[in-house]
C-alpha cells in the first residue's frame, strides 16, 4: 500500500529532514536493489523541534549548501511528513459510495462526521477489503496542510522539485517487503528508534493497523556530533549515559503497552504479534535490539543489509528509511 500524496513526477531520490539530520538516498531497484549514492548532513540542535521548523532561514541556507554539494538542483525528490503530525484512522464508508467517489466523500465528511485534531488537513486514504455488503472501510491518513506546505515551500525555495510525500512507517515497511522478509499471515510490529522519539507500527497483511509516536524522555540538546572512525561524523550524547539508558527502559514499557493494546483490546485476544523488526538511527540501537530480543519470545530482527548493493562507506542502517522512501511509486 502507499500514501499517495502526489506532487510531481516519479523520483528515485529521497530527501529526509529530521530534527538532527538531513539524509539523501538515490536508488535503482530494477531487479536487485542498488544504492547509487548516500549523503548526510547533521544540523544544529533546535533548528527543528519535533518536526516543526523553528528557523527556516538557517535551514534553507543549509539545504542550499546540500543541493550544491550533492548536485541536486531541479531534481525531483520524495520527502517524509514528520511523524508527530500524522493521524491514521479507520473510517466506515456507506456501501453505496463508489471508489471514484471516496475522495470527495472524505473531503465533505472531514470536519463534519470525521473529526481530526487540526484544521485544514491534507489527506490520503487506502480502501480496505470489504467485509460485507452493508459498509466498507478505508484507512485515512491525514496531516496539517500547513506543515506539509512549509516543507514543500522550503524544498522549492532551494530549487528542488517535491514529487511526493510519504510516511516513515510505510517507507520502512516498503523496504522490509522489498527485501523479501515478509511472511504470509504475520502480525508485524515495526519499531523505529530516533534520537528523541520511537515510532511503533503494527501491520497485518501488509496494512498498518496501529501507528504510535512516542517521545523519549531525553534532553535533545545533549546530542552532538564527533568525528567517527571513517572520518565522517557520528552522534554522541554529552550528558549522562544513565539518562539515555533510563529513557530507553521507559520506551520498552510504552512499547509493551502498544503490544498489549493490540492483543487484548483491539483484537480481544484473538491475535498477537508474531514478529518484531527494529530499525532507526539511534546510536544505542544495538543495545535496543539486544534488549528487545531478551524481552520478547517472538523473532526480533533487523533489516538485512547483506542483500543491498551499496558500495558506500556510509552507515547503511541509518539510511534504510531513505532507501524505503526512494522505492516509493509516485
Amino acid at each position: 500500500m502507499a500514501f499517495r500524496l502526489k506532487l510531481g513526477k516519479q523520483s528515485n531520490i529521497s530527501l529526509i529532514i529530521k530534527d538532527h539530520v538531513i539524509r539523501l538516498a538515490e536508488v535503482k531497484s530494477h531487479g536487485e536493489l542498488h544504492i547509487q549514492r548516500l549523503e548526510e548532513r547533521f544540523i544544529p540542535s533546535g533548528l527543528i523541534k519535533e518536526g516543526r521548523i523553528q528557523d527556516s532561514e538557517t535551514l534553507i541556507a543549509i539545504l542550499e549548501e546540500c543541493v550544491n554539494e550533492w548536485k541536486l538542483k531541479n531534481k525531483q525528490v520524495t520527502f517524509l511528513v514528520p511523524d508527530p503530525f500524522i493521524v491514521m484512522r479507520k473510517i466506515a464508508i456507506p456501501a453505496d459510495v463508489h471508489e471514484d467517489e471516496l475522495k470527495g466523500y472524505l473531503f465533505m465528511e472531514i470536519g463534519a462526521t470525521i473529526h481530526l485534531p487540526f484544521e485544514d488537513p491534507i489527506f490520503d486514504y487506502y480502501s480496505l477489503p470489504q467485509q460485507n455488503n452493508e459498509r466498507k472501510e478505508v484507512l485515512l491518513f491525514a496531516a496539517p496542510e500547513g506543515v506539509v506546505a512549509e516543507y514543500t515551500d522550503i524544498l522549492e525555495e532551494v530549487k528542488l522539485k517535491p514529487a511526493a510525500a510519504d510516511l516513515s512507517a510505510l517507507s520502512l515497511y516498503r523496504l522490509y517487503h522489498k527485501l523479501d522478509m515478509a511472511n504470509a499471515n504475520e502480525n508485524l510490529m515495526l519499531v523505529q528508534y530516533d534520537l528523541t522519539t520511537v515510532n511503533v507500527s503494527i501491520f497485518e497483511n501488509h496494512i498498518p493497523i496501529i501507528m504510535r509516536h512516542l517521545k523519549l524522555d531525553i534532553d535533545a540538546s545533549q546530542w552532538d556530533t564527533v568525528r567517527s572512525e571513517n572520518g565522517g561524523r557520528k552522534l554522541h550524547y554529552s550528558g549522562s549515559a544513565n539518562d539515555v539508558g533510563s529513557s530507553l527502559m521507559d520506551s520498552y514499557k510504552e512499547i509493551d503497552r502498544v503490544q498489549d493494546y493490540y492483543q487484548f483490546s483491539l483484537t480481544q485476544g484473538k491475535k498477537k504479534i508474531t514478529k518484531i523488526v527494529v530499525d532507526g538511527d539511534h546510536p544505542y540501537l544495538d543495545e535496543v535490539f539486544k534488549e528487545m530480543k531478551n524481552r520478547y519470545s517472538v523473532p526480533v530482527l533487523t533489516l538485512k543489509n547483506d542483500v543491498i548493493d551499496s558500495g558506500q562507506d556510509a552507515e547503511l542502517p541509518s539510511f534504510y528509511l531513505n532507501i524505503g522512501l526512494a522505492l516509493k511509486e509516485v
